[in-house]
């Protein structure tokens, strides 16, 4: 069910403490960790604490915390100081577009050029 933590989810047990990663903001309804397979120097994931299948189903039943996900990527480039000089936020839905781990997250990646189009 959305918004409900799920025990296979490895982003949910994350959340929940149970699988380690390398935390760099946290608010109360996301979290931001590092990427343990960056594609850029910077590469960090912005999720929300409650569980959504992708960044469209997220949208649809909690727009302001969608909201909150991309304000706190925007955070998370001040933070590690590529805002000035760009950075990308990627939302995969979808494997066909590259998604994984089927909880919303955005991925915040710059310290590089980026190229266009991607993928």
């Amino acid at each position: 069910m959305a918004g409900e933590p799920q025990t296979d989810c490895l982003f949910c047990r994350i959340v929940a403490g149970e699988i380690p990663a390398t935390v760099v903001r946290e608010s109360a309804t996301t979290l931001a960790f590092r990427d343990i397979n960056p594609q850029a120097p910077t590469h960090v994931l912005v999720i929300p604490k409650a569980h959504h299948p992708d960044a469209a189903s997220l949208a649809a039943a909690e727009p302001e915390v969608a909201a909150d996900v991309l304000r706190e990527a925007g955070l998370v480039a001040a933070d590690e100081e590529i805002a000035g000089t760009g950075y990308r936020i990627v939302l995969n839905t979808g494997a066909g577009a590259g998604q994984t781990v089927f909880h919303a997250h955005a991925h915040v990646l710059g310290g590089r050029g980026m190229q266009w189009p991607p993928g």
